[in-house]
């Protein structure tokens, strides 16, 4: 043991990376053949503590690439480069329902990999391991700038990339949750897209006065992005999740003031009150929500997600009239919208129209609800707080882990794909870094 210990050595490579870059973890040094665990471990901003870890053996020459060699067990299993985050779940005894985001994006994520000897499941924190590496993963690339925005009753954070400009911009909105959330929006400024994150359910305005906001304050969200001098004010996208998708919809159909080079929308439906307010929209999509219950165990006790698709054109958003492009992101197990259902509808409305070269659709099977940027770990069911009152209840998101994993990092390939041929014309300005600092 005591020799173990003198002589396993343990590197990451990049130590210090964005959250969608790639790391190699190597242990070297060890006895040939000896049972090894490697394990990631993360307190998250809320205080809580997150872990994953995989088993394996030590080759001939004493060493694990975890980017080659086979996890035997563990919270995964298999090659898997990055499971060591994507798999990351709360640690045991923790309360139910918790789910990881990161709120402060001008900090890391701060992973400590550790390596220890034997076959451990449990009880690490009464176990020294044999080294551990300390990892940072940004959302914020050097030289991008956060600036707040309230002006016009905003509340939102503009995000520009490094240099001078001018940069394609973007329109970021999250779900029925509400909130500022930004570490999508950085990660896209972080690759080159100027991108105003906008909370518009919970924003100062609202709270303030008690009324929801109106098509207004979106369009006043894009004409900052528009007229902003280090932004094209030609090349402005829109990339909304869940909720914000629906309101995408609506937006890039009808506004007579948001006219989008491209749209990406993750998990949302067009199915709504075509002529209705945000509050009346997402009144009829709470009603579903409200439907699905599980318990702690993560186990579905009732669920009813018929929203089925109405022949009404008042109940449904005539993407037949769109004329951007238009990506679509789903999981064919999302047990919180009948995403999948919605895309089909929408082919089915833009080939009547004769547009259907401007729809892409990515359809996972196995994925849930929430895709988000790669290896974010899976949230199969979490806590989840309307944007009014102090109901919380737990929200049934779907998908299974290894394949909602895949999911995420197939699609976040493709979208900044998307994003670049649509905002850059074809060319591409390349990711930014940390690997070099």
């Amino acid at each position: 043991m005591d020799r173990e210990r003198c002589c396993v050595r343990l590197s990451v490579q990049p130590s210090r990376g964005l959250v969608d870059e790639k790391f190699v973890v190597l242990v070297e040094g060890a006895l040939p053949g000896v049972q090894l665990t490697v394990r990631a471990a993360h307190q998250s901003e809320d205080g809580h503590s997150w872990e994953a870890f995989a088993h394996y053996n030590a080759n001939a020459t004493g060493a694990v690439n975890v980017a080659k060699d086979p996890s035997l067990g563990g919270t995964y299993s298999g090659v898997e480069p990055m499971g060591l985050l994507w798999s990351l779940r709360p640690v045991p005894g923790s309360i139910p329902g918790l789910r990881m985001r990161k709120m402060n994006i001008q900090t890391p994520m701060v992973v400590t990999i550790s390596v220890y000897q034997g076959q451990l499941t449990e009880g690490f924190v009464d176990e020294v391991p044999l080294a551990s590496v300390v990892v940072e993963r940004w959302y914020m690339a050097p030289g991008v700038r956060r600036i707040p925005i309230t002006e016009g009753g905003l509340t939102a954070t503009l995000f520009l990339p490094p240099g001078p400009g001018p940069f394609p911009g973007l329109l970021d909105l999250w779900g029925g949750g509400g909130q500022l959330v930004e570490y999508r929006a950085v990660l896209l400024a972080s690759h080159g897209i100027a991108s105003l994150a906008l909370d518009y359910l919970t924003n100062k305005m609202v709270v303030e006065t008690g009324k929801m906001v109106d098509n207004q304050y979106f369009e006043t969200a894009y004409s900052v992005l528009r007229e902003h001098p280090q932004i094209l004010g030609s090349r402005i996208a829109m990339l909304g999740l869940s909720f914000g998708a629906s309101v995408t919809f609506k937006l890039a159909v009808y506004s007579q003031v948001v006219k989008l080079r491209c749209a990406v929308c993750i998990g949302g439906s067009h199915v709504q009150l075509v002529e209705g307010s945000v509050e009346q929209m997402l009144s009829v999509f709470n009603e579903h929500a409200n439907k699905t219950r599980i318990n702690e165990k993560n186990e579905v006790i009732w669920r009813d997600l018929v929203l089925p698709i109405p022949t009404d054109p008042k109940l449904k958003v005539d993407v037949g009239r769109i004329r951007c492009p238009l990506l679509l992101v789903v999981g064919e197990d999302d047990q919180s919208w009948p995403a999948h259902e919605s895309a089909m509808d929408m082919k089915e409305m833009m080939e009547r129209a004769g547009n259907s070269n401007l729809l892409t659709i990515l359809s996972y099977p196995n994925a849930g609800h929430l895709i988000e940027p790669p290896y974010t770990p899976h949230t199969r069911a979490s806590r989840f707080r309307e944007f009014r009152g102090n109901q919380t209840f737990m929200a049934l998101w779907g998908g299974e882990m290894v394949a909602h994993s895949r999911a995420q990092e197939d699609a976040w390939r493709k979208i900044l794909v998307f994003l670049r041929e649509n905002l850059y014309g074809g060319s591409n300005p390349g990711p930014a870094s940390l690997s070099n600092l």
